[in-house]
C-alpha cells in the first residue's frame, strides 16, 4: 500500500483519512462541536468496535 511506504504496518493498525461527509463544521445553522460527556463509536463487521467519551481539556 501507499502508507507501507512510509511506515511499518502491523496486525492491529488502524489507518484513517480525511473528515467524513457530516461532520460539525458543516451543520446547519450552526456548526456544532464534541464536548466532555460525548461518545464516539467506530465499529467494523466482522473485526469489531471502539468507543472513547470526550473528556474535558485540563492542564492538571
Amino acid at each position: 500500500t501507499y502508507i507501507s511506504q512510509f511506515m511499518t504496518l502491523l496486525p492491529g493498525d488502524v489507518i484513517t483519512t480525511g473528515t467524513p461527509a457530516g461532520v460539525g463544521l458543516g451543520q446547519k445553522p450552526e456548526p456544532w462541536y464534541l464536548k466532555a460527556g460525548d461518545v464516539v463509536e467506530l465499529g467494523i463487521d466482522g473485526l469489531g468496535s471502539s468507543k472513547q467519551v470526550v473528556k474535558a481539556y485540563s492542564e492538571n
